[in-house]
């Protein structure tokens, strides 16, 4: 669920923090007023595209922060991401900086970096948005695959249970069958020659990928070694204790210390410097000291330094012999003494290996046919309801199918699901997201919600207009299935309909409002040519949200319904709000 968001800088907005509530939200205000720059806003921070534009004129950064209650699922995606997880909220926040023609963004969920498609993924976990026909969810074959295997409940659920378990069989025993058809092609050319290399890689004990780093850098040191030691003493010299004509850098230090001591008796503001100069004086003495134990430590080894030329050389001969690194050669070799054990005729036979393959092929052929069959009831069942659930919301004539197309058998079954629809008689059915207008699409949404309502995909959905150009008893419609969907999920919608207003359990109003700024830079750059010198402040516009009351709500509603609070639109505002009070009560 969206707990809050905050916004600073964005479009019009120069500064907003705002609560949602569960159940409906609405928002409310006149057009243009800037109700859809908060759903940009919203998503913006869950990964959407943005442009310098964004940014509020003037400024060179803008921040978008958006707090949700963590669910099960949201909290499963995190840790297998390893993302910091504290309490029961996600913070996710995105910075926005105006470069030149350009902006940089970066994303974060709670303080860790991420990256876009990170934020993308997880996105599909937290809110559903549809705005202007875009929806990311609906046109996801996955996630309508998801749709239509809820509709079959219990039966679907348990049949890919059986699926999956049938594929990874047939996996595991069609990779059998590949690595022994390999191994028996290979077998007459290739058992000498991995003989062979086994036993040359194998006498040279190839046991730790990073031995040729570790080796390189020991031969840097024992090579070394005496111009190492005469630099630490230099060092130590230096730092610590200095026997040729200059001053060491803690000689120098104490003396800074006894004097800023003298001046500590007639000034204390200088403590904190004496603080700093004394922190610096003992990492200086530290430092002095690891570096004598350094160069005292130090020591010729010819004998180590010849062992070590002689394995780097050895190995250094075996990688550029098989080509391979040295952390890919022990592979190799692991792989070599693998293939051996097949080639040698451990193991199944070939023709055992080709009937366990065939058999488990079967076996999930068999059991993709289930499921398809289980699927194809389900598309029956989804279908009708869908329709159904059209009816109400100005769509009596619509056509909608769940297509199924065979594919390759995978862990999820052989079928391609794809949402098929036409708003209008006559037309031919296309696919679901490459058809639909964005008041189609919305309500489409919204009806596919509430035939789905019990499976828990997201806890919040966004609807920007969804009952755009409707009225009267459609609006009622759509009113009360918004409503339906609140009890269930968190559900914010931007809305012109008194009918849908009404319904809310958290109403804000959106509006737009000129304000005074002190003009600084450019801006005052700019006035000087044309205004006075006395001249320091310029105008502004800005969205403000206000979280209405009972009251505030009641001229709202009269507002969306007559244009004006008279005494006819008050009235049918109380009319509305007593409605909507039986309607939640139900």
């Amino acid at each position: 669920m969206l707990v809050a968001l905050k916004i600073e800088n964005f479009a019009l907005i120069d500064h907003l923090a705002l609560e949602f509530q569960a159940g409906l939200n609405v928002l409310t205000g006149e057009t243009g007023a800037g109700k859809s720059i908060m759903l940009d806003a919203l998503d913006a921070v869950l990964g959407g595209r943005v442009s310098q534009r964004m940014i509020r004129a003037g400024e060179k950064r803008g921040v978008i922060e958006a707090t949700f209650a963590v669910t099960d699922r949201t909290r499963q995606w995190l840790e297998a991401h390893e993302v910091p997880l504290a309490g029961d909220r996600l913070v996710c926040t995105r910075e926005l900086t105006a470069g030149k023609n350009t902006v940089r963004s970066r994303s974060r969920l709670n303080g860790a970096t991420v990256n876009k498609p990170q934020v993308e993924a997880l996105r599909l976990h937290l809110v559903e948005i549809t705005a202007q026909g875009q929806t990311l969810q609906v046109g996801d074959p996955q996630m309508q695959l998801y749709w239509l295997d809820g509709v079959g409940g219990t039966a679907i659920a348990q049949q890919r249970q059986v699926v999956a378990t049938q594929y990874e069989a047939m996996v595991e025993a069609q990779t059998a069958l590949e690595r022994r058809r390999r191994a028996e092609q290979q077998r007459q050319d290739q058992l000498d020659l991995f003989d062979y290399q086994w036993q040359e890689l194998s006498a040279v004990g190839l046991a730790d990928p990073n031995e040729l780093i570790q080796l390189e850098q020991e031969q840097q040191r024992l090579s070394h070694a005496v111009e190492l030691q005469q630099q630490s003493y230099q060092v130590y010299q230096r730092l610590y204790e200095n026997d040729q004509d200059g001053t060491a850098c803690a000689d120098l230090l104490g003396q800074a210390v006894q004097t800023l001591e003298d001046m500590l008796q007639y000034d204390n503001t200088v403590e904190p410097i004496l603080d700093m100069v004394n922190e610096a004086l003992a990492q200086i003495e530290e430092a002095g000291r690891q570096i004598n134990t350094y160069g005292e430590d130090m020591e010729t080894d010819p004998q180590r330094l010849q062992e070590v030329q002689t394995r780097m050389s050895q190995l250094k001969q075996l990688t550029r012999k098989y080509g391979k690194t040295l952390p890919d050669l022990i592979d190799y070799t692991q792989e070599i003494q693998a293939s051996l054990a097949l080639l040698n005729g451990e193991g199944q036979s070939l023709e055992a290996l080709e009937a366990a393959q065939q058999a488990a092929q079967a076996a999930l052929a068999k059991a993709c046919q289930k499921l398809t069959k289980l699927r194809q009831k389900a598309a029956k069942e989804l279908e009708a309801s869908l329709i159904e659930e059209l009816k109400p919301l100005a769509m009596e004539r619509v056509q909608f199918q769940v297509s199924l197309t065979p594919t390759e058998p995978t862990i999820t079954g052989a079928d391609k699901i794809q949402f098929r629809f036409s708003p209008n008689p006559g037309e031919p059915l296309q696919p679901l997201a490459e058809t639909a207008s964005g008041g189609e699409m919305s309500r489409f949404l919204l009806a596919l919600k509430a035939c789905l309502s019990q499976l828990d995909v997201v806890n919040t959905l966004v609807f920007d207009e969804v009952d755009v150009g409707v009225s009267g008893r459609v609006a009622q419609a759509i009113a009360e299935k918004l409503h339906h969907l609140g009890r269930s999920q968190q559900v914010v919608c931007v809305t012109h309909q008194p009918m849908v207003a009404a319904m809310a359990d958290a109403h804000f109003r959106v509006g737009k409002e000129v304000i005074e700024q002190a003009a600084t830079g450019a801006s005052k750059r700019s006035k000087a040519k044309g205004s006075s010198a006395n001249d320091a402040t310029s105008e502004r516009t800005v969205v403000r949200v206000t979280p209405l009351d009972d009251a505030m709500r009641r001229d709202e509603l009269a507002q969306l319904a007559g244009g004006q609070s008279h005494q006819d639109a008050l009235s049918f505002a109380d009319a509305l709000l007593k409605q909507a009070k039986s309607l939640r009560q139900m």
